[in-house]
């Protein structure tokens, strides 16, 4: 079951809140800083505190994102992206099974997968997954258990394998962006690029204009 939903509703430029890598700002101040810079998708993620905690922070970040039109996704929870009516929900390989969550959004949100293999894409475009967030690309410490390095040449395999826009992820750069957009990619995701940058929104900008001329 794939969706009809356009690419375009899936956006280019992912960055994904964090309050693990540094505590500077809250996941809604990433989100102001990061949308400033030209994020047009806001990941939020945490896995860590309890439900009533998860479901505030994500709210404060889908006021950030509803006043700026920027979609807000919602990683692995389903629960929070419902309590908070974000555009979408992210799942990884150990979340919520892809045509479940499906089954329990309905047709219209955006519903990414996590894959690091051809088959995992595939079956999870078959399951109803809007984009594929394949990776990582590169080494990458923003994530303890993000596994093997895929590359370039596994992207691309990717890219040509599934119909549905791929976001490439993990350990990526602006000086990365022109390789990973000409291996097929359609957008990026960033965590630690924009979140433990110096000055995230400057950080968020130099990736945005680096897809702009990529394009």
């Amino acid at each position: 079951m794939s969706t009809s939903l356009p690419p375009s509703a899936v956006g280019r430029l992912h960055v994904i809140t964090d309050f693990r890598l540094q505590q500077r700002f809250s996941h809604a101040d990433l989100a102001v800083r990061a949308i400033a810079g030209g994020a047009d998708t806001i990941q939020f993620r945490e896995k860590h505190g309890g439900i009533r905690n998860q479901l505030i922070a994500a709210e404060r970040v889908q006021s950030v994102c509803e006043t700026s039109d920027v979609p807000l996704i919602v990683n692995d929870r389903l629960d929070v992206a419902l309590g908070v009516r974000a555009r979408g929900l992210h799942v990884g390989q150990e979340d919520i099974p892809v045509a479940m969550a499906r089954r329990v959004l309905g047709p219209a949100p955006v519903l990414g997968a996590s894959a690091s293999t051809i088959a995992q894409a595939q079956q999870a475009e078959a399951a109803g997954a809007t984009y594929i967030g394949f990776g990582p690309i590169y080494p990458t410490r923003s994530k303890a258990n993000a596994g093997a390095t895929q590359g370039l040449d596994r992207l691309r395999d990717c890219c040509d394998a599934v119909t549905c826009p791929v976001i490439a992820i993990g350990g990526i750069t602006h000086r990365h962006v022109e390789a990973v957009l000409d291996a097929g990619a359609y957008g990026i995701a960033v965590l630690s690029a924009v979140a433990t940058a110096a000055n995230p929104r400057r950080a968020t900008r130099r990736l945005r204009l680096a897809i702009d001329e990529a394009l």
